[in-house]
């Protein structure tokens, strides 16, 4: 009875839509991405506001530690033209971990019975979508300015003509596994929770729901930041490198 029960609350992928210049929009989501946007643009315009020479405040050390642990990472991944993607590789990280903790905020007007006003956009397939592609196409750019007409083309085909195919698909691909790592770690966290809360008595679910929360949440959510971060810098160094080895980017890929 229990399950059947569940079967007819549990819903999932349902959004408030809005419709907009024949477009269709999630508006939860729209909100939540709009929301994530603010935050991290008060942080920035907040630092900068703030900056000094001396002793640096709680908020410019946070800048600080974050851009020189990913500038360290870049150098070592890429070399020292790393430094040229830094910018973007900070601003993913920092983005996603905004996005995913959004989930944090208590949004829902009836907890346990209906969705959050504010649910993490990471959790909707649409966004990590969007920087995926921006990521990869930005990829194929830097890599076209790095090799030239010619060199982009032969990359293709190396190490033998044979695997062009397969490098093809490997390109194809790389936008599809970058989107569903991120979206799904973090589709599949809400939707436990759903579960959680449908299943188990109002008294229980709560301690569970934060425990996991905080997990899921703060600790994965931190991770999948990290790793979104980590393949861009990785992928950019080898559109970037002249070396034609596609093992680094199989095993980034696993």
């Amino acid at each position: 009875m229990r399950t059947l029960y569940a079967a007819k609350t549990i819903t999932v992928g349902v959004h408030p839509l809005i419709h907009l210049f024949g477009l269709t929009i999630d508006g939860d989501i729209l909100m939540s991405t709009l929301l994530a946007t603010a935050i991290f643009l008060y942080l920035g315009l907040r630092m900068r506001a703030k900056v000094t020479d001396g002793v640096p405040g709680k908020l410019q050390l946070f800048w600080e530690i974050l851009v020189e642990q990913v500038t360290d990472l870049a150098l070592s991944a890429i070399g020292p033209k790393g430094r040229r993607y830094v910018p973007i590789a900070v601003t993913l990280f920092l983005f996603i971990l905004i996005c995913n903790w959004i989930d944090f905020i208590p949004s829902a007007m009836h907890p346990g019975s209906s969705g959050p006003i504010f649910p993490a956009p990471t959790g909707d397939v649409n966004l990590p979508l969007a920087m995926a592609l921006l990521v990869i196409s930005w990829v194929h750019v830097e890599s076209f300015r790095a090799r030239g007409f010619t060199g982009y083309f032969k990359h293709f085909f190396q190490p033998y003509a044979a695997l062009a195919p397969i490098n093809m698909v490997e390109e194809i691909t790389k936008p599809i596994t970058l989107t569903f790592r991120l979206f799904g770690n973090l589709f599949s966290g809400g939707l436990f929770v759903v579960v959680l809360t449908t299943l188990l008595p109002f008294y229980i679910s709560p301690p569970f729901e934060v425990g996991w929360k905080l997990f899921d949440t703060g600790l994965l959510g931190a991770i999948q930041a990290f790793i979104f971060m980590l393949l861009t810098i990785l992928y950019f160094g080898m559109a970037t490198s002249h070396d034609e080895s596609h093992d680094v980017a199989l095993e980034a890929s696993h």
